[in-house]
């Protein structure tokens, strides 16, 4: 570990991800997906995960070196498979009881000098094979959580003027203040934030919007709600009967639009980190939900290649609203990492919703999904299109406007 990363912080940070996180219930077993960089808030995660009464802890790691001997060395069919073994075994836990644990760290620009068409085949094929993993993910069948850990290579990233151990020190930091893990009780901190994500949600569920219209600068777009849809946001009941707080940190509230009616033009307000390439300055149009038309500045063939996934991949899966004055907004940083910079901003997903985001979604089938609007395909892409600058109305099913955010903020 480096020296400057204050061993407390982590600790606290692991605590709170077992505690307030995943919420890990006496005698369930946890599954823990993680880059060998973390290895030291994995262990801090063990720790904690057995004292409180957790059953087996099993973690999978992931190592750059490892991930860049493949695409050197390997032969060219490699990137067409995945293990298909490795995710299988996952689902089998999770249809056990286990609950799920991933570590976020890597470097985000890793894959930046591998052949584009490769990292693209591998990925594919990835998102493949894991979705008998990712299917109680979406579902929302166990619970599950996401923390970070300030690995060198993304801190050098973040922070690319200071010498490394000072960039990790500096992230780990940013981690502490945006996970809300200050003062003499950070699992008091996260409900009473979770408390008022929920007067958020609450409030957004009795409108029962059709739709949602956004102005701003290159951003004209009405986002038609999926039929049933629900907000969720903060802490979340899964259908295992866990309470649990999928992402540390989170500012969003968020829910599921309607995949074939969304109409209009939107800009990206910050840039997306995919692949190990950056895509600035996004812009796209959308015809009866399906992005027909999609420009940037930088890594334009990114993200074409991204739309072109599959049939579902150019359409949206998931709307979030988020304050222009949070945390990690006000902190000016760009983390280059979905889980900070998604909760800087209100933003939208592209490809697969979330089941447990419409009415009974986790007892529908795929069919079923689809008739109510919900999004199917084997990616989940955040980008961020919210700013100061951007206003919000919800549209009432008799054609009533409402304003829900006006200049970034909760109106």
């Amino acid at each position: 570990m480096s020296d400057h990363i204050d061993p407390a912080k982590l600790d606290r940070l692991a605590e709170v991800a077992v505690r307030t996180g995943v919420n890990l219930q006496p005698g369930q077993d946890l599954v823990i997906t993680a880059p060998l960089a973390a290895i030291d808030l994995v262990r801090r995660i063990a720790v904690h995960a057995y004292k409180a009464g957790g059953g087996i802890v099993t973690p999978f790691f992931s190592d750059d070196a490892i991930t860049l001997a493949r695409y050197e060395h390997a032969p060219d069919e490699s990137f067409n498979r995945a293990p298909e073994w490795l995710y299988e075994g996952m689902a089998a836990a999770f249809k056990s009881g286990a609950a799920r644990m991933a570590i976020t760290g890597d470097d985000p620009m890793l894959l930046a000098e591998q052949d584009p068409a490769k990292v693209a085949r591998l990925s594919k094929a990835t998102s493949i094979a894991a979705k008998p993993a990712m299917n109680p993910i979406v579902g929302f069948e166990v619970n599950w959580n996401v923390v970070a850990y300030p690995g060198a290579a993304w801190a050098s990233r973040v922070f690319p003027d200071l010498p490394v151990e000072e960039a990790q020190g500096k992230l780990m930091d940013a981690i502490y203040d945006a996970s809300r893990l200050g003062g003499d009780d950070p699992v008091a901190n996260w409900e009473a934030h979770s408390k008022n994500l929920r007067e958020r949600v609450d409030w957004l569920n009795a409108q029962n919007f059709a739709a949602l219209h956004y102005t701003g600068p290159g951003t004209d777009l009405h986002l038609g709600l999926a039929e049933g849809h629900i907000w969720k946001g903060g802490a979340s009941l899964a259908l295992n009967g866990v309470v649990c707080q999928p992402n540390i940190p989170t500012e969003e509230v968020f829910t599921c639009p309607h995949a074939y009616k969304v109409e209009g033009t939107v800009s990206a307000t910050k840039p997306l980190a995919h692949q190990g390439k950056v895509i600035e300055d996004i812009q796209v149009r959308f015809e009866a939900g399906k992005i027909v038309e999609a420009k940037a500045s930088k890594g334009e063939d990114i993200l074409n290649q991204l739309l072109n996934t599959d049939d579902g991949a150019s359409r949206i899966g998931e709307v979030a609203l988020v304050p222009h004055s949070s945390p990690i907004s006000q902190s000016g940083v760009l983390f280059y990492n979905t889980l900070f910079d998604e909760n800087a901003s209100c933003h939208i997903a592209l490809g697969q919703c979330y089941a447990d985001t419409i009415e009974g979604g986790s007892e529908l089938s795929p069919e079923q999904l689809k008739q109510k609007g919900g999004n199917q395909s084997i990616i989940h892409v955040d980008w961020m299109m919210g700013s100061d600058a951007v206003d919000i109305d919800g549209i009432t099913k008799m054609g009533e406007r409402v304003p829900v955010m006006r200049g970034g903020e909760w109106a």
